[in-house]
């Protein structure tokens, strides 16, 4: 028995026959395989640093209320919404990435995060897929590559003030989800050749102008070379993994890996839950990623197949990121794995990015203009 009937024209109706179903499934599944993990990671942090046993755990719970209903509220919206959404949202992402720079805490030598009301956000969690769909709006106003040069522009300025915080990594991000919706409206190959090139010189300078990036890249090609302690920590934990795991609470790892519930979550769900439990979850993430591709290439309209595309990225991206850290195939980067990890900003605005997704592949959901 369906939740609505095919005849029924209200906007719930609507959006229950035209949103893919087994996406938004899926999606739910990683949050609540988020939630069993983190109360399974979190306790033995939360006692270290003097908070209560289920302080983590209650948090994300909480978390996920909000990231709940801006993931249903968003995938609700027609092309244009989206776009009204993001543009609202990059205007307020920039401003408080600016004020994060002025007055937000100082912390392990960067600002990234600003308090307000009682709640402590990342500006720049949320900045990522709201740029993603203005880019995606402007490069869809012209024909091929007409619009990249204020695309550039405004990713440029993004990049900047995330550097300002330091966050070289986040600015990473932006700049490969910039540089994969150019190519997908167009970008020729020469250009495409000539811009890697530009990023591989910006990367040498990125290694020499920040001294933490460079010892990062150092302990990842020499382990030997500096502290490797989590990273060592998390791979020798997902090594000694049996197929089944020791049990949910049964870890050890947990106990001394200072991002037990966050990073380096992977580790835990590793030797607790065991090799098939890992398996399960790249299945469900490869699901994810694949049915989003499916639904991605059905898409007719340019400014909902750049903003899609972007969004899918970004959730890739962040993917990869987080579990290549975890297996030290990637240098250490604080990334949380995608609706896996402990953090509020991080859940909230995978969140948004999935949701608006979900509103830009709906059924006939390009036929709208987005302006």
């Amino acid at each position: 028995m369906s939740l609505f009937e095919r005849t029924e024209r209200g906007l719930l109706a609507r959006w229950w026959w035209t949103v893919d179903r087994p996406l938004l499934a899926g999606i739910g599944l990683l949050a609540l395989s988020g939630l069993v993990f983190v109360f399974a990671s979190s306790p033995p942090v939360a006692e270290r640093l003097g908070l209560s046993h289920l302080h983590f755990v209650s948090r994300h719970a909480i978390y996920l209320i909000p990231a709940a209903l801006l993931l249903l509220g968003t995938s609700l919206l027609s092309p244009r919404g989206v776009h009204r959404l993001a543009l609202a949202l990059l205007a307020v992402c920039l401003l408080m990435l600016v004020l994060t720079l002025l007055v937000g805490p100082e912390t392990k030598g960067a600002r990234r995060w600003l308090p307000i009301g009682g709640v402590v956000l990342q500006p720049s969690e949320f900045i990522k897929p709201a740029l993603v769909v203005i880019v995606a709006g402007l490069l869809a106003r012209a024909r091929g590559i007409g619009n990249a040069l204020p695309a550039i522009l405004l990713g440029a300025v993004v990049v900047l003030l995330l550097l300002a915080q330091p966050d070289v990594g986040m600015s990473l991000i932006v700049i490969a989800l910039l540089g994969v919706q150019l190519f997908l409206a167009g970008l020729p190959w020469f250009l495409v050749i000539g811009l890697i090139g530009v990023g591989v010189v910006g990367f040498w300078q990125t290694y020499l102008m920040f001294p933490h990036v460079a010892e990062r890249i150092d302990r990842f090609l020499d382990p030997g070379s500096g502290d490797h302690y989590q990273v060592g920590l998390a791979l020798k934990a997902i090594r000694s993994a049996a197929w089944f795991g020791s049990g949910p609470g049964e870890g050890t790892v947990k106990y001394v890996l200072p991002d037990a519930h966050s990073d380096f979550v992977f580790a835990v769900v590793a030797e607790e839950f065991g090799l098939v439990a890992c398996l399960a979850l790249l299945g469900l993430f490869g699901f994810v990623l694949l049915r989003g591709l499916a639904r991605t290439q059905r898409v007719n309209d340019r400014f909902a197949l750049l903003a899609a595309a972007g969004l899918l990225m970004h959730f890739a991206l962040q993917t990869f990121i987080n579990l290549g850290v975890n297996l030290s195939l990637l240098p250490a980067k604080g990334m949380t794995l995608p609706f896996i990890s402990y953090g509020g900003s991080s859940l909230c605005s995978l969140a948004i990015g999935m949701g608006l997704f979900l509103a830009l592949t709906r059924r006939r959901a390009g036929t709208e203009a987005y302006a």
